[in-house]
């Protein structure tokens, strides 16, 4: 009996290490899901930041593609930090605490860049 016993507790911790990571990888491929995102992104030296203007939440900004840093610069704004108004497609991820600043928890890596204005449209956004 005592060797059932054993056996039946390491069984339910091999089980509820498995659960336990198949919840972890559902939760990393839900943040890693590709969305469409609208707001305000400023562009400097220092920071690249994002406001989503429906739920005023901040992002850290990453542009794997490059297209929205290059966008952004063809406005030739005078002075950085400048913000324009964004339609983009992207995903949301964890922010690495030795790159990005402590005020961003999560970064918004853009994939695809689908409208940049300088016009900041009626809403939220302003």
């Amino acid at each position: 009996m005592n060797r059932f016993n054993k056996n039946s507790v390491v069984l339910l911790v091999l089980l509820t290490g498995v659960i336990m990571a198949c919840n972890r990888k559902d939760a990393e491929e839900t943040a890693g899901t590709t969305r469409v995102i609208k707001g305000l992104y400023s562009y400097g030296p220092e920071i690249k930041s994002f406001t989503d203007c429906d739920e005023g939440r901040e992002y850290w900004v990453a542009d794997s593609a490059k297209t929205l840093e290059l966008a952004y610069s063809n406005f030739n704004f005078e002075k950085p930090y400048e913000p324009v108004y964004i339609e983009v497609e992207c995903h949301l991820i964890k922010s690495d605490s030795l790159i990005v600043s402590a005020d961003f928890d999560s970064t918004m890596v853009v994939t695809k860049v689908l409208k940049i204005t300088k016009e900041i449209p009626d809403g939220p956004c302003n």
